[in-house]
């Protein structure tokens, strides 16, 4: 569904550094599809090139076939931090905003805002505010409002890595039952093996930066809800063992 061919960016502001050079993987229709690696090696910015906020300096990146021409509303876009809920507007008006903008009709508009609302379970919650509502509550209302949108594409940038262990546990629990239900595409960013192992179908992991490039890839076949036994150990230690970090990199 969405491929990513040699595709390096560098940045002027940076005097000319490339941040990763000739990266290529797919994205298969309907996979969950992790990308770890450690801080600096530009997964966050492969992320914004896919969204469409930012251009490759070479290659390409298509969908179905067609390059990546800017942002759109295929592709829906969850960000760590909770800064794109605006504080005025509660969490009924935060979710049905994008349908509002695309016009569509109230009654229609109310039924999907209500139906995503309680998708991700926030039903009795409509009236408040995100300054009342916990980092959790907070994260549930941008997703609701990023399904409600309808993407092909659920882009994840490190969603669920501001809250606590225990709420990040609950939401990765909550990501898992939502994409089962209608299997989204979904490309997930993150820098913790247990939760790119604990979601993902497949695992990209990327070499440190600067000049990062794709390491490894590995398919994760257990069993979901996966717990932590011996094939999951296992797979951690792999992982781990792939990941090539700035120190080790410097000393090299």
């Amino acid at each position: 569904m969405i491929k990513f061919e040699h595709v390096t960016k560098s940045f002027a502001s940076s005097g000319g550094q490339t941040v990763f050079n000739d990266v290529s993987f797919e994205l298969r229709e309907g996979e969950l599809f992790c990308l770890l690696g450690p801080s600096g090696c530009g997964k966050s910015t492969l992320l914004n090139l896919l969204a469409g906020f930012e251009d490759p300096t070479a290659g390409t990146i298509t969908k179905r076939g067609q390059p990546i021409a800017g942002p759109g509303s295929d592709r829906g876009v969850l960000f760590q931090t909770f800064e794109a809920l605006f504080e005025w507007l509660n969490v009924r008006e935060n979710v049905e905003l994008a349908l509002k903008v695309k016009k569509m009709p109230k009654r229609e508009r109310t039924r999907v805002t209500e139906e995503y609302i309680n998708l991700v379970g926030l039903e009795g919650q409509e009236r408040k505010y995100p300054g009342q509502l916990s980092g959790g509550m907070k994260q549930r209302v941008q997703l609701a409002r990023v399904l409600a949108n309808s993407p092909e594409v659920l882009l994840m940038d490190e969603p669920f890595g501001a809250l606590d262990s225990q709420t990040r546990r609950a939401m990765q629990s909550e990501l898992l039952r939502i994409w089962a239900a209608d299997r989204k595409t979904v490309l997930l960013i993150t820098h913790d093996i247990d939760e790119a192992i604990a979601l993902a179908d497949r695992i990209a992991v990327m070499s440190a930066g600067p000049n990062a490039h794709i390491a490894k890839t590995f398919d994760v076949d257990l069993p979901r809800p996966r717990a932590h036994g011996t094939e999951f150990v296992e797979l951690w230690n792999a992982i781990d063992a792939s990941l090539e970090r700035p120190s080790r990199k410097a000393a090299a």
